[in-house]
């Protein structure tokens, strides 16, 4: 792995690191989210508040900051590698960020605007697919499944195989990073979309 590689791996963890869910609840008073509903930091979780636009900007600044890693390496004209280092590297900084212990989140919302910035129309397809499977289910976390197992496939169909083992790591991210929900799933007690 090149020294570049590593640089903007680091430099799209730091990003991705952010917590904008916890910054943006303390902010509004809305209390700590991590003792909130799930625990989670992400958008999701940020609904149980009862606050739907700081939801809302939780879901904006997490998939926004995941973009970002991926936009600002491009810009610099790093290498395809290098790009895509940048994209992973900020969904486990969402993951795993250092400021919180490295617990963090699930990572969907960081997924999908990498997803979108390395690629729009997959990462359309994949917002899409998320869409489609959470209207259809009432259920967040059956549309991040569905969306992270679609990046691949429409990888393929699309024929952007450059991306494929980027996409197949952040996939199987996505599902391990949501074995508590699969378990859930299973038990039918996973909460429906905006339930406390």
């Amino acid at each position: 792995m090149s020294g570049m590689v590593i640089l903007w791996a680091a430099l799209g963890y730091l990003l991705g690191a952010i917590p904008f869910g916890v910054l943006i609840t303390r902010a509004m008073n809305l209390g700590d989210l991590r003792q909130i509903g799930s625990g989670n930091i992400g958008a999701t979780n940020v609904l149980r508040t009862g606050n739907k636009g700081a939801a809302l900007a939780t879901l904006l600044l997490d998939g926004g900051k995941g973009a970002a890693a991926v936009l600002i390496a491009r810009a610099f004209e790093a290498d395809g590698i290098a790009v895509q280092a940048a994209g992973v590297a900020a969904f486990f900084g969402h993951c795993f960020p250092v400021w919180l212990g490295f617990k963090g989140g699930k990572g969907v919302a960081t997924f999908l605007g990498l997803m979108l910035a390395l690629a729009w129309p997959i990462g359309l397809l994949c917002c899409a697919t998320w869409a489609a499977a959470a209207y259809l289910s009432r259920v967040s976390s059956v549309g991040a499944l569905a969306a992270a197992a679609g990046a691949p496939v429409w990888m393929l169909i699309t024929e952007r195989t450059d991306l494929l083992v980027s996409a197949l790591l952040l996939a199987a991210l996505v599902w391990w990073r949501h074995s508590a929900n699969i378990a859930r799933l299973r038990a039918g007690t996973e909460p429906k979309i905006g339930q406390k």
